[in-house]
C-alpha cells in the first residue's frame, strides 16, 4: 500500500511538469519560469533519485528520474531560448 501512494505521488509530480514543458516548447518563452527556481528543483530531484537508487524503491527512482528528464528539459530550454 505504501508503494502505491509513492508510485501515484511520484506519477503526479511527473504529470505536472508536462503542461509547463509544452508550453514553453510551443511559445519559445521561458521568460516567467525563474532560472534559480529550476536549478534548485533539478539538485533536489537528482538527490531524490539517488536516495531512490540508495533504497532500491522503484517508484522513488522511476518517477524522479522522469520527473527529472522533463525538469532538464525545461532548463535547457531556458537556457536556450534566453
Amino acid at each position: 500500500m505504501v508503494e502505491w501512494i509513492g508510485a501515484l505521488a511520484g506519477t503526479l509530480l511527473m504529470i505536472s511538469f508536462v503542461p509547463q514543458v509544452i508550453h514553453t516548447w510551443r511559445t519559445k518563452s521561458t521568460r516567467d519560469v525563474s532560472l534559480w527556481m529550476l536549478l534548485a528543483f533539478n539538485a533536489g530531484v537528482t538527490l531524490w533519485l539517488v536516495y531512490g537508487l540508495i533504497l532500491r524503491k522503484p517508484s522513488i527512482i522511476y518517477a524522479n528520474g522522469v520527473t527529472l528528464l522533463l525538469s532538464l528539459t525545461l532548463l535547457g530550454m531556458k537556457l536556450r531560448f534566453r
